[in-house]
């Protein structure tokens, strides 16, 4: 990242925290920051990888629940076998969109499966989650997957961009949406230059891979640059890059975070807590297995 001050065009530049989930699986973790808790509807933001399972290694993250929000695991590369409380099964791959509302409350697990396990595998990928509206916080949870050919694609000089969800550059993801919001997977070539949709209050562009330049200054990957709001800066690459561009309306209102629950109310939370404690939240068919409360 540049030593010097950020461009006028930024309000905040973060960088990754490195966070073990477990048996040396590590993320890089970028939302929620300290002097940013969300942008737009994005209120957590984990870049998974790139990492090299050996040959009997895997993902296992065991059933855990949510509320007041919706994922999307997003992947470059690799796979996550998603199953959950509602009884879906769905092998998650590259350029899909697997997009579960917690709502009032859902279980899930992401795990590798065992022929992929057997034969040692890749894993490299952005993980999501975006707080629901007030009004919306307790609907009912759902799963819907999205193919990526069922996604818009978007191609300009030196880019291809692939819609993930909401509304850009004249196209719309089908996957739902709850606010105004966009979310682009951006391969860019050796010299592109990269537009960001600004129809959009909060705005945020992250480097997963290569590097760019914003307004002249020099960011790797790994960052985030949270742009000031009605600027139109100059992003460039030099080599080619891999870069995720979000944002949307602001949020109706704060949404506190602990754990896997987000909700504006921390009695929902406290609920939440008391619920997955005391065996109230739904199982995961075919998993005896789960993650404990964590405590304090």
């Amino acid at each position: 990242m540049s030593e010097t001050l950020p461009p006028e065009s930024v309000d905040l530049v973060i960088a990754p925290r490195t966070r073990d989930l477990g048996e040396g699986f590590m993320v890089r973790r970028i939302l929620p920051f300290a002097k940013r808790r969300h942008v737009g509807p994005f209120v957590f933001f984990d870049h998974m990888g790139p990492v090299r399972f050996e040959k009997g290694q895997g993902l296992d993250v065991r059933p855990h629940p949510h509320i007041g929000l919706a994922t999307v695991t997003y992947l470059f590369e690799g796979e996550i076998m998603h199953r959950d409380s509602l009884g879906v099964v769905q092998p998650i791959r590259p350029g899909d969109v697997n997009w579960m509302v917690a709502g009032r409350g859902i279980v899930h697990s992401e795990r590798t499966r065992d022929a992929l396990r057997a034969e040692g595998t890749a894993l490299h990928g952005i993980q999501s989650w975006l707080a629901l509206p007030r009004d919306r916080e307790e609907a009912e949870p759902g799963f819907r997957h999205h193919p990526g050919r069922s996604l818009p694609e978007i191609e300009k000089p030196g880019l291809r961009m692939r819609l993930i969800a909401g509304k850009a550059f004249g196209a719309e993801s089908p996957a739902e949406t709850f606010a105004p919001m966009f979310y682009l997977d951006v391969e860019a070539t050796a010299g592109a230059t990269i537009a960001m949709p600004d129809e959009y209050e909060e705005r945020a562009i992250y480097v997963a891979t290569g590097a760019i330049e914003l307004d002249g200054a020099a960011y790797e990957a790994g960052t985030m640059l949270v742009l000031k709001p009605g600027r139109r800066p100059k992003i460039a690459t030099a080599g080619g890059a891999r870069v995720m561009l979000l944002g949307g309306a602001p949020l109706d209102g704060e949404r506190h975070l602990w754990w896997n629950f987000v909700s504006s109310s921390k009695d929902r939370i406290e609920q939440a807590k008391d619920d997955w404690k005391s065996g109230r939240f739904g199982p995961v068919p075919g998993e005896t297995e789960f993650i404990p409360l964590p405590e304090g």
